[in-house]
């Protein structure tokens, strides 16, 4: 089993928005082979930095979906949202 982190900086005011689009990303995510969970996460005192961590069943189910057209319409929603590049890390246990 993989983890994948992913850390997201949101366009002030957008915060609610961000919410209800993540949540239909990861909702979208449950159906790809080899996902197993997910978590939507904001930095305390930080409204506008979220992190995601998924999990995975392996590192090839993760690079499916990364580059799956599913994702890639639901990235086409949350982008705009972003003030930068989401940064996505693949963590795997030792």
């Amino acid at each position: 089993m993989i983890k994948v982190l992913i850390e997201r900086h949101i366009m002030p005011g957008l915060e609610q928005d961000y919410e209800q689009a993540s949540r239909e990303v990861v909702r979208e995510a449950m159906h790809a082979q080899g996902f197993i969970s997910g978590e939507n996460l904001v930095e305390g005192g930080r409204p506008g930095h979220r992190i995601v961590i998924t999990s995975w069943r392996d590192a090839r189910a993760w690079q499916e979906w990364s580059v799956s057209n599913a994702r890639e319409r639901m990235m086409a929603r949350l982008g705009p949202m972003l003030s930068q590049p989401e940064r996505i890390v693949m963590l795997e246990h030792t």
